[in-house]
């Protein structure tokens, strides 16, 4: 099973591991999810069909939210379990400037967690405490390599 060992606090310098599944991948979001707090920022990173959304999937199973889809057309997804999940898309976003229009800025200060997929859109708006994971695609179909840092 995936599982990035140590991880104890908020900071994690970079870790990496492999995931062999979605189930994996998701197992990994729920541990990662016992870290955060209200106010914790997650920027997701890598190419269509990484698995980003699967990751998000599991980070909000754990608390609570579940039909958690891809707001790539809407923008944004707004979960409520006992930590509010806020699931932002920036694929269809041109610049940072466009993700103000909508209230990227809102979000990120906001009292529940928010994730972004395609967060390097808007990369100057983050939070210093931006927690950046990367997915990216292995041989096999399932295998996803996913490093976890402080920084992008």
């Amino acid at each position: 099973m995936a599982s990035i060992d140590g991880i104890q606090s908020r900071r994690y310098a970079m870790k990496k591991t492999t995931s062999n599944s979605p189930a994996e991948t998701r197992a990994l979001a729920v541990e990662i999810a016992r870290t955060l707090k209200a106010g914790s920022v997650i920027a997701l990173h890598g190419q269509l069909g990484a698995g980003k959304t699967c990751f998000v999937q599991g980070l909000a199973e754990a608390f609570d939210c579940y039909n958690v889809t891809s707001p790539t057309y809407t923008l944004v997804n707004e979960y409520r379990g006992t930590m509010p999940i806020f699931h932002i898309d920036l694929y269809r976003i041109g610049s940072a400037q466009e993700a103000l229009g909508f209230g990227l800025d809102e979000y990120l200060h906001g009292e529940g967690i928010t994730v972004i997929e395609w967060a390097e859109r808007a990369s100057e708006l983050l939070p210093d405490t931006t927690l950046h994971i990367h997915i990216d695609p292995g041989k096999d179909e399932n295998e996803r390599f996913i490093s976890v840092a402080d920084k992008q």
